[in-house]
């Protein structure tokens, strides 16, 4: 089956859609605050949305060694706070659509670092040129966008 067309791309594509419906909304609500009491706001409410589904699919925590786990590991949460904030400052500056096209060039850039070194447990995928061209066709692309 095709990797473009398979379920977790669809998934990862409604991911996206969320990320700028996220950051537009994040964006407004940063100019009706401030960048911090944003941030800190979205995150509360995004713990409480997760400790009541953590919750209700009763997930067993305290079963779980968290000390054993890579200290790395958690550095996700300190990054969703610095892309939360990045975002909502961007966004009112270039757009949602420069923002979002400048976010996915990063994204795609770093991932295809990560994937070809393996970095923080991934499997190592080496990539290949067309990967490479394909990232700069993009970058190209998106320099059409900022027009």
């Amino acid at each position: 089956m095709n990797k473009f067309l398979s379920l977790p791309a669809v998934i990862a594509a409604i991911s996206g859609i969320t990320m700028a419906i996220q950051g537009t909304l994040n964006s407004q609500l940063y100019q009706k605050t401030s960048i911090l009491a944003a941030t800190l706001v979205v995150h509360i409410i995004g713990t409480v949305l997760a400790l009541i589904a953590v919750m209700v699919a009763r997930v067993p925590l305290l079963e779980y060694n968290w000390l054993s786990i890579p200290w790395y590991l958690y550095l996700g949460g300190i990054l969703s706070v610095v892309i939360v904030g990045l975002v909502a400052l961007s966004i009112p500056k270039i757009g949602v659509c420069n923002a979002t096209t400048a976010i996915i060039i990063g994204q795609v850039g770093a991932a295809l670092i990560i994937d070809h070194l393996g970095l923080f447990g991934a499997e190592r995928l080496a990539w290949n040129p067309w990967q490479f061209l394909g990232l700069l066709f993009f970058a190209a692309g998106a320099k059409l966008l900022f027009s």
